[in-house]
């Protein structure tokens, strides 16, 4: 039997504690082994359900550990490539949270030293691990929905509230685009394997980051359109509109959090068909894909290759934005 894959975990983070660490604790084939952090009040919410995890004062201890396999960067935008590059010298697999970069060119040098050590290293982008969107794409592949028109979506919640947040930071690369823009803008790639020809943001800042971006955009057989913002009611939607039909994502991104999970095909004759997944963990199939790769050479979902195409997608809007 082969050993579990054994993570280790760099930061004590929100989202790492809520959810990527109970993930992995429930993954098959992982174990959560160790966690980096100064804080023994942040540490104790991850003992909670790991009684024995090992606890490290800082990132580069953990690191050095030959006991440690992969790590989770969960770390503020800005230090992504910073600590996956420290982690793959380190001669660990990596698993570090959207955006990766703060531009695609920032990817070449993680792109450069996977190939270099021979390690997993990949974006935390869960969607595509979810079957509501594997789904999506075979639909879309197969013709379900014939010539695609237009693709559009929406993304948004509001944390105007909280203005020590790391979102509403440029510093640490805050904005909606880096948080969420990867979401509408990737899943569409991701179910037509398209990519954009040009884009047209209508973008409203404060504070030097992006608090609500409508992006419209050419790609070569469909027009696209969507909103991503900080200072709107929570909401959250993916369409495909083509001429033979429609596919609706209603929960396409905190499947399980935001609700549940559901696909909707309708055509023709108000014919629709429904597919639900209401016990679908996202990010615990992101950790056994990931496991997978390392420990049976299968094929990585979401490669370096397709992330960076995501954050030049954005780095188009940006361009786009000092153009207008």
């Amino acid at each position: 039997m082969t050993d579990p894959i054994r993570w280790g975990v760099l930061g004590a983070a929100k989202f790492a504690r809520e959810h990527m660490a109970p993930a992995i604790h429930a993954a098959k084939g992982a174990k959560l082994a160790a966690l980096a952090s100064s804080s023994p009040t942040k540490a104790a919410g991850f003992q909670a359900f790991q009684p024995d995890l090992q606890l490290f004062d800082s990132y580069d201890a953990l690191l050095a550990d030959p006991g440690i396999d992969a790590v989770y960067v969960p770390l503020p935008n800005h230090l992504h490539v910073e600590w996956t590059l420290k982690a793959l010298a380190a001669g660990k697999h990596v698993l570090a949270e959207k955006p990766l970069a703060m531009s695609a060119a920032g990817f070449d040098a993680v792109i450069a030293r996977r190939d270099a050590t021979g390690l997993l290293a990949a974006e935390a982008y869960m969607i595509v691990h979810h079957p509501q969107w594997q789904k999506a794409r075979a639909l879309y592949r197969d013709g379900a929905i014939g010539q695609l028109a237009l693709v559009d979506g929406v993304f948004c919640y509001d944390n105007h509230t909280d203005p020590g947040n790391i979102r509403n930071k440029p510093e640490t690369g805050g904005g909606s685009l880096p948080d969420i823009g990867v979401y509408t803008l990737g899943s569409a790639r991701f179910v037509t394997g398209e990519e954009p020809l040009a884009v047209q943001p209508h973008i409203r800042r404060e504070n030097g980051v992006d608090v609500f971006a409508h992006v419209t955009a050419d790609f070569p057989s469909f027009r696209y359109s969507s909103v991503t913002s900080m200072r709107m009611f929570a909401r959250q939607y993916m369409a495909f509109h083509g001429e033979m039909g429609v596919m609706r994502l209603n929960c396409p991104f905190n499947a399980g959090v935001f609700s549940m999970a559901e696909l909707s095909l309708e055509r023709a004759g108000q014919v629709i068909e429904t597919w639900r997944w209401p016990a679908v963990n996202q990010y615990v199939l992101q950790v056994e894909s990931f496991g997978r790769t390392v420990r049976q050479g299968v094929a990585y979902p979401c490669p370096l290759e397709f992330s960076r195409g995501t954050q030049a997608m954005i780095d188009m809007v940006w361009a786009a934005e000092g153009e207008a």
